[in-house]
């Protein structure tokens, strides 16, 4: 049995494979071990609009070689339809937010556009899900506001994060 869901940011699988200058092999290592975890433990949450899918398509290599995070959005991909691993959550797009879902918060203005997506899935999911990232610093900034939204943000690679913009 699964326990529980969670949406995994790209930098993710993009650190497992060595990718990200900043990250170290500490924190590589984490990646890994989490990807590993969301595939046995875990079920993905992605977006009805293949927005998620879409930003791993251009970031990892769909053979599923040569990095773990390349073997991750392989997995995924192929996993997508089952249930077991994989749930879809409908989004609503919005002009001004990106998506209904997103926290309508004068806070969260300046809250990276990209990483958007990933925020609406989780909130909309109405599971509490952890939202994993490793490298991006705009989840950092924001954790207190997008936790009193309800966001459960695991950083895997807390050393990289830093309170300047």
């Amino acid at each position: 049995m699964k326990k529980g869901e969670v949406v995994v940011d790209t930098n993710v699988p993009l650190v497992a494979n060595g990718k990200a200058e900043q990250a170290g092999l500490e924190c590589e290592v984490a990646c890994v071990r989490k990807l590993i975890q969301v595939q046995s433990e875990q079920r993905t949450l992605l977006d009805d609009k293949m927005l998620i899918i879409g930003e791993y398509r251009r970031n990892l290599s769909h053979s599923g070689q040569p990095g773990v995070g390349d073997a991750f959005f392989k997995w995924l991909w192929e996993n997508q339809a089952n249930e077991q691993h994989c749930r879809t959550v409908p989004l609503t797009v919005h002009a001004d937010r990106g998506f209904v879902e997103f926290p309508d918060d004068a806070r969260l203005s300046s809250f990276d556009l990209s990483d958007r997506k990933f925020v609406a899935v989780a909130l909309a999911s109405g599971t509490d899900p952890q939202v994993v990232n490793a490298s991006d610093t705009d989840w950092w900034h924001d954790r207190q506001t997008l936790a009193e939204h309800g966001l459960q943000i695991v950083f895997l690679c807390p050393e990289l994060m830093q309170m300047e913009r």
